[in-house]
């Protein structure tokens, strides 16, 4: 089984990455849901996050208030450092488990979608990397229509690497300045049995 890693930076095209590569028959395993089931109420990484951030980071349901964590964090390189201590070693241990369970089935291949796989050393991990970019004027604009003000646009492409670096690492590159067939076509190069 060849296991690919995918990558890039913030708002360059991950999440259309991975519908496109589903929408093909290909197995994907995206980190930022296993972070998000990670943290629900009752879970161990959430109990955590409240002793290291206090109680004002969870809602009157027991749910973790996201947009106020991520404020926390990105504007504080040491508190996110603590985040990422507290969730990265869980997000790996869950989608190596599903890597191994993926092969014990005889998939061909799989596709691990991981934001941050440069920065949490995860690259020895695959076969081979594709890192999907785009311009930082689109990247910037796609943020922006998300909701998030420019500056909280910046401090999020500061707290990961340049995408040219991830680019540079990378073993393909999908640049997703293009319109959806556009994107779809660069995919379907990688993989062009499914």
């Amino acid at each position: 089984m060849k296991v690919y890693g995918l990558t890039g930076g913030i708002g360059m095209g991950k999440s259309t990455s991975d519908k496109l590569l589903r929408d093909r028959g290909i197995s994907v395993i995206d980190t930022d849901i296993i972070a998000r089931q990670l943290v629900e109420p009752e879970k161990p990484a959430l109990s955590e996050i409240v002793d290291a951030f206090g109680t004002g980071m969870i809602d009157g349901e027991g749910r973790l208030r996201r947009e106020e964590l991520a404020r926390l964090v990105f504007e504080d390189p040491g508190s996110r450092q603590m985040l990422e201590d507290i969730l990265h070693p869980r997000i790996r241990a869950v989608w190596t488990a599903q890597v191994e369970a993926y092969r014990k089935e005889g998939q061909s291949c799989v596709v691990v979608v991981i934001p941050l796989l440069f920065e949490t050393n995860a690259a020895p991990s695959f076969d081979a990397i594709i890192c999907v970019a785009c311009s930082a004027t689109t990247q910037f604009e796609r943020l922006l229509q998300r909701g998030w003000n420019p500056e909280h646009v910046e401090k999020r492409i500061r707290a990961q690497w340049p995408v040219d670096k991830k680019m540079n690492q990378a073993d393909y590159v999908v640049w997703t300045e293009g319109d959806l067939e556009i994107h779809a076509k660069q995919l379907a190069r990688i993989f062009p049995l499914h």
